[in-house]
């Protein structure tokens, strides 16, 4: 009986990450080190900016602060470990650092998803009612909205490993990615994982294909919006409030399809794990600079502070 099995026996897991490639595991290492040092800089470089300046103590950057912190977590649950193992011989994390690292993953993604369809929403109140956006967008709405996008966060990710916790691990115990994937721990478990399966269904259809109906709902008026517009400047200029962030948006739930789908399959292969890179560690690095780069008033916010520094 399943039952009467030593749920105990399985005390860690070993966590195959890239071993596949033992001739570029330096490489490997420096390419994974490099991203995760920028990551953390560049976005705490953005929190810091956003603090300094009062220019930028407005609802949008509000929302990419927070935007921010949740990248910082969301790669430094994935990258520390596996940067650790790719040196040593015994690649192994226990079941409690495991359940650890996969309950802060999936609170922070979770976030982020209710957070992109905020700033979506900000965004539409920005461009199709400029007049009352001040108004509609109050400090108190957008406390509300961040702390939503926690708490749903939060919600969800809990009540993941719940059910992950009444699972029985009995059996192998290799998980072949480099962080503890849901979908490689179903596999290992010795029960039926049948209402966990259903659970991960349940909350893919709220926060993924809810917030992405969302999102787009906004964009579709958004875009009506500046069609609208007479004049090309005007229409230019409404075009980049919104384009970085769409930008984002694209790359988030694009990736996070098509690894879903993948690990939906079973998919161990290296390519699935180079996969998760760029959705785990690889975006929470590009978010800052898709922010950034053509955005004038962040370039404007780093010239007076930089004119602060001379001046002092």
């Amino acid at each position: 009986m399943i039952g009467e099995r030593n749920i105990t026996k399985i005390t860690q897991f070993i966590l195959l990450g890239f071993s596949d490639f033992p001739r570029i595991t330096v490489p490997l290492f420096v390419m994974f080190l490099m991203i995760y040092t920028l990551a953390v800089t560049w976005n705490f470089s953005l929190i810091a900016l956003i603090r300094l300046d009062s220019h930028l103590h407005t609802p949008m950057y509000f929302f990419l602060s927070n935007l921010s912190i949740i990248d910082i977590c969301y790669i430094t649950s994935t990258a520390p470990k596996m940067l650790s193992n790719f040196f040593q011989e015994n690649q192994t994390i226990s079941f409690v650092g495991c359940i650890v690292q996969y309950f802060i993953l999936s609170t922070m993604g979770l976030t982020e998803s209710c957070l992109m369809t905020a700033m979506a929403y900000d965004r539409y109140a920005a461009i199709c009612n400029p007049l009352l956006y001040s108004s509609v967008m109050s400090p108190t709405l957008c406390a509300q909205m961040v702390m939503g996008s926690y708490t749903a966060g939060l919600t969800g990710s809990v009540s993941q490993i719940c059910a992950l916790l009444q699972l029985y691990f009995c059996g192998p115990n290799v998980i072949r990615h480099f962080f503890c994937d849901i979908s490689q721990l179903l596999n290992l478990s010795c029960s039926d994982a049948f209402f966990v399966q259903v659970l991960l269904a349940i909350l893919t259809m709220c926060f993924g294909i809810a917030n992405a109906l969302a999102t787009m709902l906004s964009y579709g008026f958004i875009v009506l919006s500046i069609l609208k517009i007479t004049s090309a400047k005007g229409r230019s200029k409404a075009f980049n409030t919104c384009a970085s962030h769409l930008t984002a948006v694209s790359l988030f739930y694009s990736t996070a399809i098509f690894v879903y789908l993948r690990s939906s399959s079973g998919g161990s292969s290296s390519f699935d794990r180079f996969a998760s890179v760029f959705y785990t560690v690889v975006i929470p690095m590009l978010n800052p600079l898709i922010y950034s780069l053509r955005n004038k008033e962040i370039k404007d916010a780093m010239k007076r502070l930089q004119k602060k520094k001379i001046c002092s």
